[in-house]
């Protein structure tokens, strides 16, 4: 970035003596002051203050220009960022333009409650009096300046180059500034304000506009993508497209010069790490670390078998104990006997006794037989449940109601398990047919089952259809697809219209009774079901489709399923390591599009003209009695402020300023030596002259005239 700051405190100031002048360039973007006379400024440092807190402490601190990032993570910005005294270029915050006074004279070495030189600070173009004013005012009455001279920062840099040779006493100057655009006519050496133009584009929307783009094509790498950085990739990479079209289309259809004007920053980036295939060693003790884990295990589970048996022992030799006890009970004392066991019938702790005992062998590893001898009948294990209910105790028809629920759910087990056995008996019959159909005609079975997938899927697809829109019951077709009311219910949803209807046209008749009776409710129950016989076809469908589906994807490779509408089937992205690529942020369309906001604004939204358009907009405004004046003007065409250092910045101006000039106009754009720290070594120059103390508004002047004489002030730049 060719913009350095310096912000070492000078320990000379007491070298100096009164009469020599401070000279200050308070630019929107870079603040710089320095001694009259000198070369170069001593003392640059960002136009901003931020006033964040510290984390530990809570202490609010003023940091001014440029900060350190190591420094920072200290503070909490969150809730302060960087402000600036400007609005566009026009300083209206006072007390921001304290804190950096304050910092600029503190690092001069100068003592900040009395400043015993004259000031030359400069000032935009047209500056607003109140602005000027409240300047005078903050130096005079908080600094105690003896005097102060106000001029504008491109007036000095033309004046300087003018001295240098590299322009004429005629001519035209172009500012392009950070916030602001100026051009500023010079007849006989003097600027002529009401002939100057301005838009509001700088090098801050160019960076800006930059930025967007960035983000917006890299949001993955918007944390890397910081102002700073940004600035340093525009000042790095930018230019200024002789033809904006033809760049344009150039980039577009990807040619190899276009190619060669991509740039590339590349961000850090750490391949990942190649996994190499594990040694003998490394595998010789995996497995060993596996044997031991896997001996564990089994300890583990031998303890838990060992564990498991002397519960289910204990339990064993419980229900025995409790068996041979019931045969010394009476009959008439068994159920009093039985409530303080917990069992309701010797049945029962029988039926417990074989099952713990068929645990127990499972437990110990011997065979288990599949039919015990003494398992009860079906008559003995449910002998409650054809007994009627006046012949039973409370406690017994509790068992009735287990007896009757555990009877009914071993049945629907059962048939359950039938029906599987059958449907399994139903499809090895109906594969094996399947085999038999493929080895004796391979493309016939093949086509056939294409044949039967198409009708299967074209069959639910317009159920479906069916079911969502309803069917044509009015025989009438809409050109574009739509239906009526009638022709969008289903069969369920018509059902429960016709209920509704019915119930309606059946209440209206008289007095309105529905729900006296139990039946009226029934309605709702037959409004809730959906009544379609079609909807339990789509199942079966289904189910076959998919066998179908299975069968043609082993015999046909080339078959490819369908995909059901709504359904999410499609695969999930395949996530592949990053690569360098990745981490690249590519400048190629990008480096010509955010300067051509200088020659063109309304790019990114600002309606007023660009700089070409502007010198000739202040050229018209000249007065027209000089002869010759125009192309005087033409001839010397100075380019300065810290957005001309683009290249093709020069020849993009004399071009955009030949086609509004008439044939034949002699054109010459030039640009300053130095258009970042010109105008402040012109207006070191200027300090310098003896003459320059007649120019000074001094602090006598501001106590006796007031602040409005400084409505009448003008500078004179040439002494």
């Amino acid at each position: 970035m060719p913009f350095t700051s310096k912000i070492d405190r000078q320990s000379d100031y007491s070298v100096f003596p009164s009469s020599c002048p401070i000279v200050i360039d308070n630019g929107s973007c870079y603040f710089r002051i320095g001694w009259a006379g000198e070369d170069d400024p001593r003392i640059i440092f960002r136009n901003i203050v931020q006033r964040p807190r510290h984390k530990i402490t809570g202490e609010t601190v003023t940091i001014v220009g440029d900060h350190d990032p190591s420094l920072m993570k200290y503070f909490d910005c969150t809730r302060s960022g960087p402000r600036s005294a400007f609005d566009v270029n026009v300083v209206y915050q006072f007390e921001t333009m304290e804190y950096i006074l304050d910092f600029g004279f503190d690092r001069l070495g100068a003592n900040q409650s009395q400043i015993d030189h004259p000031v030359l600070i400069t000032e935009c173009p047209s500056n607003p009096v109140q602005s000027r004013s409240k300047m005078a005012e903050l130096l005079f009455e908080s600094y105690g300046v003896p005097s102060v001279a106000f001029g504008v920062d491109a007036a000095f840099s033309y004046k300087f180059n003018q001295q240098l040779g590299v322009c004429d006493k005629d001519g035209l100057a172009v500012c392009s500034g950070f916030t602001t655009s100026h051009v500023i006519p010079f007849v006989n050496g003097e600027p002529v304000y009401e002939a100057c133009c301005r838009t509001n584009v700088g090098g801050y929307h160019v960076t800006d506009y930059l930025k967007q783009l960035l983000s917006l094509k890299y949001p993955h790498h918007m944390s890397r993508l910081t102002w700073e950085k940004v600035e340093d990739l525009k000042m790095e990479h930018c230019y200024i497209a002789p033809d904006y079209a033809a760049e344009a289309q150039l980039f577009q259809k990807g040619t190899k010069e276009a190619k060669e004007k991509t740039r590339i920053w590349q961000l850090p980036w750490m391949p990942a790490p190649v996994e190499e295939p594990p040694s003998e060693e490394e595998i010789a003790r995996k497995a060993a670390l596996k044997e031991k884990q896997g001996q564990r295990l089994r300890e583990m589970a031998e303890a838990k078998r060992i564990s498991r048996i002397n519960e289910l022992e204990n339990e064993v030799k419980g229900l025995e104990f409790l068996l041979q006890q019931l045969k010394h009970v009476e009959e008439s004392d068994i159920p009093s006997f039985l409530s303080e066991t917990g069992y309701v019938s010797k049945q029962e702790i029988e039926s417990a006794f074989a099952k713990v005992t068929q645990s127990l062998r499972k437990a110990k590893g011997e065979q288990v037989e599949t039919e015990e001898k003494t398992e009860p009948s079906t008559a003995e294990k449910y002998s409650l449940i054809n007994i009627p209910d006046n012949m039973l105790t409370p406690e017994q028809l509790k068992e009735k109601k287990r007896q009757l629920f555990l009877k009914t759910t071993s049945e629907g087990r059962q048939r359950a398990k039938q029906k599987r056995f059958e449907e399994e008996l139903e499809r090895e019959r109906q594969n094996k047919q399947d085999e038999e159909k493929r080895l004796e005609n391979p493309e016939l079975y093949r086509e056939q089952l294409r044949a039967k997938y198409q009708e299967i899927s074209e069959k639910i697809e317009q159920r479906k259809r069916l079911k969502t829109n309803g069917g044509n019951t009015n025989g009438n077709h809409n050109a574009s697809g739509g239906v009526g009311r009638g022709e969008r219910l289903n069969a369920a949803q018509k059902e429960r219209m016709r209920l509704l209807t019915t119930a309606a046209f059946d209440r209206g008749k008289g007095e309105d009774t529905f729900g006296i009776r139990d039946e009226d409710w029934q309605l709702y129950k037959l409004m809730s079901k959906d009544n379609d016989d079609e909807d339990e076809g789509p199942d079966e469908d289904e189910t076959e489709l998919a066998r179908i589906s299975s069968r043609l994807k082993e015999i046909d490779p080339t078959f490819v399923p369908k995909l059901e509408s709504g359904s999410s089937t499609a695969e999930a992205p395949r996530f592949r390591p990053l690569t360098k690529e990745d981490f690249q942020i590519v400048l190629g369309v990008e480096r010509f599009r955010c300067p051509e906001i200088l020659f063109h604004p309304n790019v990114i939204g600002v309606d007023q003209a660009g700089l070409e358009e502007m010198a000739g907009v202040s050229i018209r405004r000249l007065p027209s009695k000089a002869e010759g004046l125009g192309e005087r003007i033409t001839n010397s065409i100075l380019m300065t402020g810290g957005s001309c250092l683009f290249p093709g910045m020069t020849e993009r101006l004399e071009a955009g300023i030949r086609m509004i000039r008439p044939c034949g106009t002699p054109i010459k754009v030039v640009r300053s030596l130095d258009p970042v720290l010109d105008a402040w070594r012109g207006a070191a120059t200027y300090a310098a002259a003896v003459q320059f103390q007649q120019q000074l508004f001094t602090k006598m002047d501001y106590y006796e005239k007031g602040e409005d004489w400084l409505r009448g002030y003008h500078m004179r730049y040439t002494l």
